[in-house]
């Protein structure tokens, strides 16, 4: 489905919310959803499914648990304490390589929801400026760390070599790293960049363009799961997809906020900043192709991000079978029904 027609979808939305034929089961079936970061604007389609109750019209009741970065989300399904997650694809493939048979399934932000982020006063213009300097990140394992270091090898730099990386964390600990000239740049997701533009230090993306086509976190879960239970994996897909076109809704923006607010009051203490964040990272969910449907997984783009990573050294070699690291075959069946 093309996101011109998203708005016309919410009217399917409705009308399966309003059929009688629709029943909520009494006793929910239980599963967990990891994300990698305290928000849930981060994860805003699941937690807006979790508050209009798409999710327990299809007899499921999620349970939302943060973990830190990618890495983990991964762990956690790897050793069954998650049933779904919502990793980078740098992180994904990396797993695969070792053995963890995750599969890509949902693309929740089509666009790269990561930036390469300097102070605003800096003399720093281009990745190239950042030669022997420390760029700071969230997580040692996050999508953001193989999202810097695909921006730097782009422009000739090798980690380790020709600059370094250093762990920071997010918000307050970032910015501290900023002020205290700990760090030059930071690999900041459109969230990390508003909290800490909100604490004062103002930033400037020096991202080249081109690197927009390498899409971010999205739905993920074991292949175990898809072949022993796809009616799971397209129960919750589908209360995730409903949950995506109600966002693009602007008439719902307060509904969502309240959604959100539901999830992680403290998120939304500042509910202008939180509206304004909700809007950044919506829009990252649009995909660059108009002809695309929500969700899409980009197959070229796929094996531009296996590229990155063996160019980068984190991945030894091409994977035996690129294609079983990711499925559309769930979102063509889910986007057909909104059409």
């Amino acid at each position: 489905m093309s996101i011109k027609k998203i708005l016309g979808a919410a009217a399917a939305i409705a009308m399966i919310a309003g059929s009688a034929t629709v029943a909520i089961a009494e006793d929910l079936r239980e599963i967990t959803f990891a994300q990698p970061s305290a928000s849930a604007i981060n994860s805003f389609p699941v937690f807006i499914a979790i508050g209009e109750g798409y999710f327990a019209e299809e007899g499921l009741d999620v349970q939302v648990e943060t973990v830190n970065g990618s890495g983990a989300v991964l762990q956690a399904l790897a050793a069954g304490q998650a049933d779904f997650g919502r990793p980078g694809p740098g992180p994904l493939l990396t797993a695969r390589s070792r053995g963890v048979d995750a599969v890509f399934i949902y693309n929740t932000a089509a666009r790269a929801n990561f930036g390469l982020m300097v102070q605003e006063d800096s003399d720093f213009q281009t990745p190239e400026d950042l030669a022997g300097q420390v760029i700071g990140t969230g997580t040692a394992d996050g999508a953001e760390v193989g999202f810097a270091r695909n921006v730097m090898s782009g422009s000739g730099l090798e980690a380790g070599e020709d600059y370094t990386m250093m762990t920071v964390g997010d918000g307050g600990p970032a910015t501290a790293a900023f002020l205290r000239g700990e760090i030059s740049a930071y690999s900041a997701s459109v969230a990390d960049a508003a909290v800490l533009v909100q604490r004062g230090v103002a930033l400037r993306d020096v991202t080249p363009a081109e690197f927009a086509r390498f899409f971010g976190n999205g739905i993920v879960t074991m292949n175990e799961t898809i072949q022993s239970d796809p009616e799971l994996v397209e129960k919750f897909l589908r209360g995730v997809h409903r949950g995506m076109i109600f966002a693009m809704d602007e008439a719902n923006r307060e509904a969502s906020l309240d959604h959100f607010a539901a999830g992680f009051p403290q998120e939304i203490e500042d509910r202008d900043f939180a509206s304004a964040l909700f809007t950044a990272v919506r829009s990252k969910s649009i995909p660059v192709d108009p002809a695309s449907s929500m969700g899409y997984i980009p197959p070229a783009v796929w094996s531009e991000w296996q590229d990155s990573l063996i160019a980068n050294g984190d991945l030894a070699a091409p994977l035996d079978d690129l294609d079983a690291a990711y499925t559309n075959a769930f979102v063509d069946k889910i986007s057909a029904e909104f059409e």
